[in-house]
């Protein structure tokens, strides 16, 4: 069976001492009454060296052939590991000597308040960064970024999304939200893919969530059947997009803020394939329909 020997940090440079806790009344430990059979054989240990402050983990294991290659396989991922961080640390070395010492007023501002005029949705997939494609600056966008950039309706109850956006409508009183989808999206694809309806048991956090497109899934369905599948999955990829602007409409604070002009849905379509972005905005006054997905869209952009 292993054991291990952790070696502390020096405390006095005094030869190595064992103090063993003798049987006693009950002691109290921050406020924890403890028996004293339950710490009778605690043993502290101080080794005699101090030379190296780094904490040792010494561990015999039965096997060394396999405790050799368990070490190489680690010494390699901490390679990597710290390969990559060594880059991460270098671009925020970077960040601060080129942009944060350079705008020192402006982000000591910003660390009293922020007040922000967008509030974006965006999915997770790394190539998909709302702050690089559209220039955010720091203070200019809350976002939050989620499988396939959906917005749950108000009746499906408490998520991550729907958090951020009371925070983000109620309390920093953004006056647009955008709905950012994008090309080849993976978790379009999934719910495109999913033939049967999905159990609310299922296992799978995935097919949980995607289900929350099941409406623009079907409308795509009914719209594009003829198309092939990949040609429907960019049908849904934009149709899911209106589908949660409508969502969003479901939420009585949104929605009341929408109706007296204070705040602003927008939808867009970021395509990485050729670098194109479509922006849009939902016409509250028309999309009356909601019980059936109904929607009226104006001030369609299209940037290439």
């Amino acid at each position: 069976m292993a054991k291990a020997l952790f070696h502390s940090s020096p405390l006095s440079s005094s030869s190595s001492v064992d103090i063993s806790m003798t049987p006693a009344k009950a002691s109290t430990i921050f406020g924890t009454h403890l028996r004293s059979s339950e710490i009778e054989q605690t043993h502290l240990r101080f080794p005699d060296s101090f030379k190296n402050p780094t904490l040792r983990l010494n561990t015999l294991m039965e096997s060394p052939v396999l405790t050799s290659e368990i070490m190489d396989k680690s010494a390699v991922v901490s390679d990597k590991a710290l390969n990559q961080f060594k880059e991460l640390r270098n671009r925020f070395l970077g960040f601060k000597k080129e942009k944060y010492s350079q705008n020192l007023e402006h982000y000591q501002s910003l660390s009293q308040n922020q007040a922000p005029k967008f509030m974006v949705i965006a999915c997770a997939d790394s190539r998909v960064c709302p702050t690089s494609i559209l220039g955010f600056e720091p203070g200019e966008a809350f976002v939050v970024r989620n499988v396939a950039n959906l917005v749950p309706p108000h009746e499906n109850g408490p998520s991550e999304t729907n958090a951020a956006l009371e925070f983000a409508v109620t309390s920093l009183e953004v006056e647009n939200i955008l709905v950012v989808g994008h090309s080849c999206c993976g978790g379009i694809k999934a719910l495109m893919s999913y033939q049967d309806e999905i159990n609310s048991n299922s296992s799978s956090f995935i097919k949980n969530w995607v289900i929350v497109g099941k409406a623009a899934k079907l409308k795509t369905k009914a719209a594009a059947s003829n198309l092939d599948f990949d040609q429907q999955c960019r049908h849904c990829e934009k149709e899911s997009i209106n589908r949660s602007l409508m969502n969003l409409l479901s939420y009585p604070w949104i929605e009341e803020r929408v109706k007296n002009g204070m705040l602003s849905i927008h939808g867009g379509y970021y395509d990485f394939i050729d670098c194109t972005f479509e922006k849009w905005t939902l016409d509250y006054k028309g999309s009356s329909s909601k019980a059936d997905g109904g929607y009226s869209i104006g001030n369609q952009e299209f940037w290439s």
